[in-house]
């Protein structure tokens, strides 16, 4: 007989993993398929700090790992591969199929966890300083800058955003914005305008890192009207020109809003067809943290466990 999944999970990091912990318990058998990235984003992340549960600490991975294991201790099935097609279906009851490569998969629920992948400009300095000064999350990442100069690339909402959150914590915020105005709502040009310790050079990019033992030191920006060159002393580089929800293969069944982003009912993970979930940042653009994506997978387990139980 063909294999029906209760519960399948497509990508993992903290919305997979509880999702799994939660749907493992309720028996509903999940198996989670982790995605090229096993972990997610916060796989690249050194330390996190403000996770609940760690009061000294804990690396990304470490966390990973910890979540990985719980999840399987509840005998979730883990496969280290790639979702890279979907057929859903529209009918209340309907059974999903999904492939991993030539590998048929089919689910009564499916979850989808796959998460936002941060933009970030294409230099090889950024991969060289990871970890070490360059962020694309100025929340998860602020807190070590504390004192410090640090700069922002971008001119929209979220780098307008992350400046003003991180002139709370450093001494002196410098925003790189590439045209000569803000594409950011007025309301957060005048929250930056009004900022004391953020100077914007308009007209002005990122161009070259440099440092000492893997950690940033300097930024090497260009003003792209003079071509004129110049270093400034920093420590942290935080990267604020957006996310890019992981939603390429759902994305002409599921309902996403203009920016990709999978919309789900509110104050539910359910999606516009039955029996499919989103949960973590594949869903959320707003707060994008380890711990809502955590608590999004835990509604999407308990909504398929609901849906399931509707069903019979």
């Amino acid at each position: 007989m063909e294999s029906i999944l209760d519960c399948l999970i497509v990508g993992s990091g903290p919305s997979g993993f509880t999702a799994a912990i939660y749907a493992a318990r309720a028996d509903l058998k999940p198996e989670l398929y982790t995605g090229l990235e096993p972990g997610g984003q916060l796989t690249t992340t050194t330390e996190v700090d403000n996770f609940p549960g760690y009061p000294q600490g804990v690396t990304g991975p470490e966390m990973m790992l910890q979540l990985q294991a719980q999840a399987e201790r509840f005998d979730t099935k883990i496969h280290y591969e790639m979702i890279t097609k979907a057929e859903f279906s529209t009918d209340m009851g309907g059974i999903h199929t999904l492939w991993a490569g030539k590998k048929e998969i089919k689910a009564r629920t499916v979850i989808i966890s796959t998460g936002a992948t941060a933009k970030y400009l294409g230099l090889a300095d950024e991969k060289t300083y990871s970890g070490g000064g360059v962020s694309a999350c100025a929340t998860c990442d602020g807190f070590f800058y504390k004192g410090k100069d640090v700069i922002v690339v971008g001119g929209g909402d979220t780098a307008a955003e992350e400046a003003t959150y991180l002139a709370k914590l450093t001494s002196k915020v410098t925003m790189l914005v590439r045209k000569g105005q803000f594409r950011a709502s007025k309301a957060m040009i005048h929250r930056v305008e009004n900022t004391p310790n953020i100077e914007v050079k308009y007209f002005h990019e990122l161009v070259g890192i440099e440092g000492e033992n893997g950690m940033v030191e300097r930024a090497r920006v260009v003003n792209n009207q003079t071509n004129e060159i110049s270093s400034i002393e920093v420590h942290g580089i935080f990267i604020a020109i957006g996310h890019k929800p992981n939603t390429e293969i759902f994305k002409e069944q599921i309902t996403t809003d203009q920016n990709g982003y999978i919309v789900t009912q509110k104050g539910s993970t359910r999606t516009n067809l039955p029996g499919v979930f989103a949960a973590g940042d594949v869903q959320d653009h707003i707060y994008r943290q380890a711990i809502t994506a955590a608590g999004t997978g835990c509604m999407a387990a308990m909504d398929a466990e609901k849906y399931l139980a509707e069903l019979e």
